[in-house]
């Protein structure tokens, strides 16, 4: 991505509550807020006009981040439709100041937003189906950019729907493979900015440690990561059969373990040097 500059007015002094956010130079604008303030966001005068929206929160069934993307030739309309939904607690909707999105835009960049959140495996698409457009080719890549642009803002937002999890290494630090090793097993990784991301063909213990007992998150994590089918059992231990990113070094260590563990020295580079002495280096 080019880089950018990005500028978020929060409308009440809060970060959690009503924001604008537009990129320098370019004709979006972005509106979002929680669900407690969504009268008054539809009140503002972008909400009268077309765009693409998102709806965020956690399924109920799995506690799995998820979102509803939709299109509307007036947000304010359509979304009013959506307070029967009880999943979602944030809503975000992208406009364009000069009023240039038709109809076949905004399908096109909903259908495009639905195959992205797909790939990037981080959310569960509330949507049946998206509709999608065919467009002339100057259009298609004038969307292009408009997507381009809601990549960057939305994580600014506190969306993260399209990050993928396993997000290709951009810095030295995030680079450099890490492997974590206990009885035998193997599990390999690198840093992300919002963790660590265990890959696929990464071994974990089968068996928890009694001391696991005392922190319940730990087995939940475990037993998330077979109901989300990213490791099942193989030959006395787990086999990831696909990346997962997790909030921290430790928290990944503990799931391989078996229980809790540090982190900063259960990871090693390539030539036995622990995280904590990389990052003292």
């Amino acid at each position: 991505m080019a880089s950018a500059t990005i500028k978020i007015f929060l409308v009440h002094g809060d970060p959690k509550r009503l924001r604008t956010a537009e990129i320098s130079n370019w004709t979006g604008k972005a509106v979002a807020g929680p669900r407690t303030e969504f009268d008054t966001l539809l009140l503002r005068e972008e909400s009268a006009s077309s765009g693409i929206y998102f709806l965020t929160g956690n399924d109920p069934d799995t506690g799995q981040l998820a979102v509803y993307v939709g299109e509307a030739e007036s947000i304010r309309d359509r979304v009013r439709s959506h307070l029967e939904k009880d999943f979602w607690n944030h809503i975000v909707f992208f406009t364009s100041k000069d009023e240039n999105l038709t109809k076949s835009h905004i399908r096109y960049l909903e259908g495009r937003l639905i195959e992205q959140i797909k790939a990037a495996g981080r959310a569960i698409i509330k949507n049946n189906q998206g509709s999608g457009s065919r467009l002339p080719e100057s259009d298609r890549e004038d969307m292009e950019i408009f997507l381009e642009k809601i990549h960057q803002l939305l994580p600014a937002l506190s969306v993260e729907v399209l990050v993928p999890l396993s997000s290709h290494p951009e810095v030295k630090s995030e680079q450099e493979l890490l492997f974590c090793e206990i009885h035998g097993l193997r599990a390999t990784g690198h840093l992300t900015p919002n963790g660590i991301v265990v890959l696929a063909g990464s071994q974990a213990v089968l068996e928890e440690r009694t001391s696991a007992q005392q922190y319940p998150w730990v087995l939940n994590a475990r037993r998330r990561l077979i109901e989300e089918g990213t490791w099942m059992p193989s030959d006395g231990h787990y086999a990831f059969v696909r990346d997962a990113e997790f909030s921290s070094p430790s928290a990944a260590a503990a799931v391989i373990h078996g229980g809790t563990a540090n982190g900063r020295t259960a990871w090693k580079n390539k030539h036995g040097r622990t995280l904590k002495e990389l990052e003292t280096t």
